[in-house]
């Protein structure tokens, strides 16, 4: 499949530089387009990848990212401009690359933005397929910056009187083997109403937005679209409150994993129970094969994830006997997830956070969970808050 790269400069001479790093293949397609240019022709770009030359054009580069919030959008700068990429990575950017940026670098970033675009142009393709066979109107989509989307949302709710919930919906570990993406989209798009909203959260997980509804009534449309589903699919719900978004996305992910943990948690027989609490040394050998299948893999994926959108921080993970950690680290701010097995039957998760000029005075909150309840899915979810909340703290004392 051919890949479509928009160049954005002022500078003609910056195309020339660019396209002599690129890789190109003779069936991809490269546009060229000055700042004033560009969003006359949007439409061209639905799924191409942007690198856009922001020198001496920073405001006009972030007016970009507010117009293509869909598109993976590269910004180049000759030199390193710590508020400036601040503000990028605030707005979403994909990727920062500058002057100093190795050739062996520049290409592991253009790899990882091909394969997102490809992504996208496949979904596109098969969206298209269904609007022409009346599966799907042409308005139905799924939206992938699902911040933006749930600000706005929860901004035009708080001048208004209409009542909203959000789900978040999940399908089991083992359905997420048997369904794809799309299966899910296209099944939830077909039953929701035209003013609904499905947002992707990460990869087999999604938020929906139902205007003017209730938790019962959600619930009940939430039915309607499992009952054509065939395998596991889960769904937590909350109403939608004045409250900040990163709140609404923790209560409505808490419920979503409430739902899960009913069906992963069979009660114990008195045996089973007599069994555990009679063989610690097993309990221990469970844990230790929890932080090589579960804990140390999520840890990993988190922190390939964020390396290199946490500017001024630093994130990093230990194990050791009975417990594995996360600990990121800022200026200002230190926050810190630790997993620990204390006792016979219980996983305690503590995650805490502080000051690094006010030591005394730590926020924490715990989490225990029985064994059964910690997989992989639930884990990841609470280290990208984790790391999500204790960005935006960290970002909030920088400006400051």
């Amino acid at each position: 499949m051919h890949s479509r790269i928009a160049l954005v400069s002022e500078d003609n001479d910056f195309f020339d530089y660019i396209i002599h790093k690129l890789s190109l293949r003779l069936s991809d397609e490269v546009f060229r387009f000055s700042f004033e240019d560009l969003p006359e022709k949007s439409y061209l770009l639905e799924t191409a990848l942007l690198i856009v030359n922001a020198e001496n054009n920073n405001e006009k580069t972030l007016e970009l990212l507010d117009i293509f919030k869909n598109a993976p959008m590269m910004v180049f700068t000759y030199t390193v401009d710590p508020q400036f990429k601040l503000e990028l990575l605030k707005k979403g950017v994909f990727d920062y690359i500058t002057f100093d940026t190795t050739d062996d670098e520049f290409e592991a970033k253009i790899v990882s933005a091909l394969n997102y675009i490809s992504s996208l142009e496949k979904n596109h393709i098969y969206r298209e397929i269904l609007v022409k066979n009346n599966i799907i109107t042409k308005n139905n989509e799924v939206y992938v910056d699902y911040n933006s989307v749930l600000d706005i949302e929860i901004e035009k709710l708080k001048n208004s009187s209409q009542k909203a919930v959000l789900a978040a919906i999940a399908p089991s570990e083992k359905s997420k083997f048997l369904l794809n993406s799309n299966q899910i989209e296209t099944i939830i798009l077909n039953n929701i109403r035209e003013n609904d909203i499905l947002m992707s959260y990460s990869a087999s997980k999604y938020f929906l937005l139902l205007h003017n509804t209730d938790i019962t009534s959600a619930k009940a449309i939430w039915e309607k679209i499992r009952s054509k589903i065939n395998e596991n699919i889960y769904a937590g719900f909350a109403q939608v409150t004045p409250k900040s978004r990163q709140q609404l996305i923790n209560e409505v992910l808490n419920k979503l994993h409430e739902e899960i943990n009913k069906d992963m948690i069979e009660p114990k027989s008195d045996t089973a129970n007599q069994i555990l609490g009679n063989n610690f040394k097993q309990f221990r050998q469970d844990f230790k094969k929890k932080i090589e299948k579960i804990i140390t893999p999520a840890f990993y994926h988190i922190q390939q994830k964020y390396n290199d959108k946490l500017f001024g921080m630093t994130i990093n993970a230990g194990f050791g006997d009975g417990y594995a950690q996360m600990v990121l680290k800022s200026k200002y701010q230190e926050g810190c997830l630790k997993i620990t097995s204390p006792g016979f039957s219980k996983i305690n998760i503590d995650i805490s956070s502080k000051n690094i000029n006010n030591s005394n005075f730590p926020q924490s909150k715990r989490i225990s969970l029985e064994p059964e309840e910690l997989d992989g899915g639930l884990l990841e979810d609470l280290l990208e808050q984790f790391v999500t909340e204790f960005k935006s703290e960290a970002e909030n004392e920088f400006v400051k």
